[in-house]
């Protein structure tokens, strides 16, 4: 029997990408200064976090122009949806198996 952490995905599950999935999975998209306030992040941890997610497929970035000022916005893939969606699943069983659920017997 694999155990639930075995099926834990290091690009998701880094909490601030994480965060950033769960936040992208209730909107539609979300500019780069709204996930910034949300998730408390700055300028360079959510830059570097963003390029993390989006070489992975996880995010799409589009970065337009509004009146004379840049604007990030970010989209979660269906890829991302599907990772994340993994994701807690995966932490779901975690907490299942720690609260007795399906737990083996030691030495079994």
């Amino acid at each position: 029997m694999t155990h639930p952490t075995q099926k834990l995905d290091d690009v998701v599950h880094q909490k601030t990408r994480l965060g950033m999935l769960a936040v992208l999975s209730e909107v539609r998209r979300a500019d780069f200064n709204f996930l910034k306030a949300t998730l408390e992040l700055s300028d360079g941890n959510l830059s570097r976090h963003l390029q993390v997610l989006s070489e992975a497929g996880l995010v799409k970035l589009d970065k337009v122009f509004e009146g004379n000022r840049p604007r990030t916005w970010v989209a979660i893939t269906k890829a991302g949806r599907s990772a994340f969606n993994s994701e807690i699943a995966s932490l779901k069983a975690l907490m299942d198996r720690l609260d007795g659920n399906g737990l083996p017997k030691a030495g079994s």
